[in-house]
């Protein structure tokens, strides 16, 4: 069983940074691919990055390339999200989901194990 903890969600104003970190435990980190997804409100939960075994490949929603990288911190079976320039219409809860593979899967019902998220407003 594999749980997941989400943490650095907060308000950040437009153009501004954000960090988030994703905790697993129970298993360790680098068997699993772990992704990012958002919800915005009213929305569907869409795939944001991926990462898989040590870091060797990444993926990213076409919105966010060059803004967020996700990176992944073996020594503490953590995966981050760190979040640049960003815009309103980023405003979403941050999910982070694990799935047992080497591969990035960009749907939902693709992963297994989620967290509870983390809120991320962005203020004009």
């Amino acid at each position: 069983q594999v749980q997941l903890v989400e943490s650095g969600g907060g308000l950040v104003q437009y153009g501004g940074s954000l960090r988030l970190s994703c905790t697993v435990s129970g298993r360790s980190a680098s068997a699993y691919t772990l992704s990012w997804f958002s919800q915005a409100p009213g929305k569907e939960r869409v795939f944001v990055a991926g990462i898989v075994g040590k870091g060797e490949e990444t993926s990213y929603r076409d919105d966010v390339k060059g803004r967020f990288t996700i990176s992944r911190d073996s020594a503490k079976n953590t995966v981050h999200l760190y979040m640049t320039n960003l815009e309103s219409e980023d405003t979403a809860t941050y999910f982070c989901a694990a799935v047992f593979s080497d591969y990035i899967y960009p749907f939902e019902r693709q992963y297994d194990y989620w967290g509870q998220g983390t809120p991320v407003t962005v203020s004009a």
